[in-house]
């Protein structure tokens, strides 16, 4: 078990995946102590709140902070074992209309982060990225792009010191800050749902399962690898259909820094990656990496090419309603 006698901390550990990340370790793991680590007294006021009657609720810590002050970031990081890092600014249009803002806290705070926990000797870095940094056509995917690389590279300025990095990929998180689903479900109370194409296709996980895959790579990580999940495919237009079958389908047309489809594994990747039965390794191609860490995965084709729209699962709309009871 990763977490058992470890001091972890979260950072944006208010958010959504925070919130179900701190509900499952404090219930199923042992930690010595977990810190969540966040901008808003507000949010971390309701998250005390929430989780005052939990067992093992005396464990938490709450640090008020910016990813952007590294000062900050450097104290909260003292006597720490494991980071995982889910801090950013996640909203492609808030991207869009405040670059600077989303430079400020998705890579400028990435670099913090990782120099915080060189300095504090920091066990293990696992940084959460998404599919949108995956050819990248919009800022928020560019700076987790950029994020990607920090993090991977990440390990080289750790040098002999034991702090290792790696990054979990996935795609949309289902009710999530900010989803589609929690839109679909406002809508569906006017008659009328809009979706931007027809064609849309997007990768879809729970933040339970985020949670159970992102543990077992913390388990599993070396340092430097990004691992990414088998999870299933649905078209846009059906996960309206299945939220609200009642309601009329408007079709809006697409917006700035949108996608018909995600990618999860590029062909360039395919090359250094490898295949497990529920999930992807890519290995980084640095003299830091030893090629026999994952040694008994499957090598991937050259052209092998992971998206959403040519996923091999499909969501049935059966299989939608038992993610959503997850909720």
């Amino acid at each position: 078990m990763p977490f058992t006698n470890k001091v972890i901390l979260v950072t944006g550990g208010t958010g959504s995946f925070g919130k179900k990340f701190t509900q499952i370790v404090l219930k199923e793991h042992n930690p010595k102590a977990i810190r969540i680590f966040s901008r808003g007294e507000l949010k971390q006021q309701q998250v005390r709140e929430q989780f005052q009657q939990f067992p093992n609720s005396e464990k938490l810590r709450f640090f008020i902070g910016d990813v952007r002050d590294r000062d900050r970031l450097h104290r909260a990081m003292d006597g720490v074992d494991i980071v995982i890092h889910a801090a950013a600014l996640k909203q492609v249009p808030t991207c869009e209309y405040n670059p600077i803002e989303a430079v400020k806290t998705n890579i400028d705070g990435a670099a913090n982060v990782i120099d915080a926990a060189i300095d504090n000797n920091v066990e293990k870095v696992m940084a959460l990225s998404t599919d949108k940094a995956v050819h990248p056509v919009n800022l928020y995917g560019a700076t987790k792009l950029v994020a990607e690389k920090l993090f991977i590279q990440g390990n080289t300025y750790s040098g002999k010191r034991k702090t290792k990095f790696s990054c979990v990929r996935y795609g949309n998180v289902m009710a999530s800050r900010g989803s589609v689903i929690h839109i679909f479900q406002e809508q569906r109370k006017n008659g009328t749902i809009t979706i931007t194409d027809q064609d849309m296709t997007r990768f879809w996980i729970t933040q339970r399962q985020t949670v159970r895959f992102i543990t077992n790579c913390i388990e599993k990580m070396k340092g430097g690898e990004i691992f990414v999940p088998k999870i299933p495919s649905m078209k846009i237009i059906d996960l309206a259909q299945a939220i609200a079958p009642r309601s009329k389908i408007k079709i809006t047309g697409i917006r700035p820094g949108e996608k018909i489809d995600e990618v999860l594994l590029t062909g360039e990747e395919a090359r250094h990656a490898k295949e497990f039965d529920k999930y992807f390794v890519v290995e980084p191609e640095y003299a830091f990496w030893n090629k026999n860490n994952f040694k008994d995965g499957k090598s991937l084709t050259s052209n092998f090419v992971y998206s959403s729209s040519n996923n091999d699962h499909w969501i049935t709309k059966a299989e939608l309603n038992k993610m959503l009871e997850e909720l």
